[in-house]
């Protein structure tokens, strides 16, 4: 590792070879446990993903609850990460978990509704704004089902999505732009078809651009979120959604927003609070406190569509939709989590210490004179490596050092602390205190002082 990002490489290899050796001291039990899971999980590891982390083993947790969790070797930590969202109002919210084990007493799933998801449906239409929901077990599946309900009421087959976006497995997002050129990502693995005839990518901020992916008239859908916030945040530039609504209107494209982690701007969502009016809105795995599920959203006009266009499908299965989906424990969480842990209290509790959390890095970064920057959406924060934020995602793939991450966030969890391990990504929950706050920006500066030595 060179000398970039303001950091001392040489100096930089002798603090990650310290902490990797310093994390298999102290953890043998998950060293033991990754050592028998590569028996028999492919990569060791229930997902490939998980070892996309920064330590030399997977770290395996006892037991989480609200904003600390414990590993198998007695070690607790406050987490920031809190699941990368899907904890994002704390682990195991004592009335999501009362919630579940009343429900589990009655039964699991039935393939039936229950009372539940009456009272989720309104309880949706009323924070939103949209009168009608659907249901499903990720995001991921919320996606790409809204977008065959787009397809199927438009009679469109183009999407557009901005580039360097995340909306979970849907196939047709892994699309890039490199050196202004359309490109399926090299990383999907098993794709056996071109997304390119279907997918248009266009760049955050570049109105222009799309304008001309919508003006053929042939695009059903804009997928996007408000605010980027997994290839590094990128915010919306003043005034970019009001001139895109307009164009997607004018070209009689519809917009579906995922919200799956911008829901930390306010309990009513990004959109609702800048004004943003959707076709479609998803929103996954914290609505219901960290069990799978999502739901999604449609305007009354489209719903219209929507019901037409499957009254005159020919009979049979839809594409859309699991056995599982909206299964009585999911709606039972669903329900505790927005009645009872969405509150406008939480969010102004964690609103504030984002906020600190926001300054303090900032302040930090000043002190060893960093070309770096921090970015806030309500109760998400994130540091960057470049001087100012970035406005599209070609800038924030840029800025990306999978290296420097990886040593930072070594270094945080040695001293307690976790973040999300594939950006620079930190929440905070209801649960989160202003000590944590300043344990993660204390060992947050005590790295940058190591990393700096004799270059800052």
């Amino acid at each position: 590792m060179q000398d970039r990002q303001g950091v001392n490489g040489e100096r930089a290899q002798r603090v990650l070879a310290r902490e990797r050796d310093a994390f298999v001291a102290a953890r043998p039990k998950s060293q033991a446990l990754s050592a028998q899971a590569a028996q028999h999980l492919l990569f060791g590891v229930p997902l490939h993903w998980m070892n996309d982390w920064s330590t030399p083993f997977s770290l395996y947790v006892d037991s989480a609850r609200g904003a600390d969790f414990s590993d198998v070797d007695g070690h607790r930590y406050i987490d920031f990460c809190l699941g990368d969202t899907g904890a994002m109002f704390g682990h195991a919210p004592p009335a999501v978990a009362q919630a579940l084990a009343r429900q589990a007493q009655r039964g699991f799933t039935t393939m039936l509704p229950g009372e539940d998801a009456v009272a989720v449906g309104a309880a949706l239409a009323e924070r939103f704004g949209l009168p009608y929901w659907q249901f499903a077990m990720t995001a991921s599946d919320a996606n790409r089902f809204a977008l065959r309900w787009a397809r199927a009421a438009t009679g469109r087959q183009k999407i557009v999505v901005f580039n360097g976006c995340y909306h979970g497995t849907v196939d047709d997002v892994f699309v890039d732009l490199i050196d202004g050129e359309a490109t399926q990502r090299a990383s999907l693995l098993g794709q056996v078809y071109d997304l390119l005839p279907h997918t248009r990518v266009v760049e955050f901020n570049d109105l222009a651009a799309l304008e001309n992916a919508l003006a053929d008239g042939e695009v059903a859908c804009v997928l996007a979120e408000p605010a980027m916030t997994n290839v590094g945040m990128v915010l919306p530039d003043p005034g970019f959604w009001r001139e895109a609504q307009a164009l997607i209107k004018r070209y009689g494209t519809l917009l579906l927003i995922d919200e799956t982690h911008t829901i930390s701007s306010s309990p009513r969502g990004y959109a609702r609070a800048h004004g943003i009016e959707p076709d479609l809105f998803v929103l996954g795995k914290p609505v219901g406190g960290g069990v799978p599920c999502a739901v999604y959203g449609f305007t009354a006009e489209l719903a219209a569509r929507a019901q037409k266009a499957k009254l005159d499908a020919p009979a049979g299965h839809s594409g859309i939709g699991t056995t599982l989906t909206a299964n009585a424990l999911s709606m039972s969480a669903m329900r505790a989590t927005l009645d009872e842990v969405m509150t406008d209290s939480a969010y102004a509790h964690m609103f504030a210490l984002s906020e600190r959390l926001a300054d303090g890095l900032t302040a930090t970064i000043a002190r060893y004179a960093l070309p770096w920057c921090v970015t806030r959406v309500g109760a998400r924060s994130e540091f960057q490596f470049c001087a100012t934020p970035p406005r599209n995602g070609s800038e924030a793939r840029a800025a990306m050092d999978d290296e420097l991450e990886h040593i930072i966030h070594l270094y945080l969890l040695n001293r307690g602390v976790l973040i999300t391990p594939f950006h620079n990504m930190m929440l905070v929950c209801p649960d989160t205190r202003e000590a944590d706050v300043d344990r993660l920006l204390a060992a947050f500066d005590a790295c940058l002082k190591e990393l700096c030595a004799n270059s800052c």
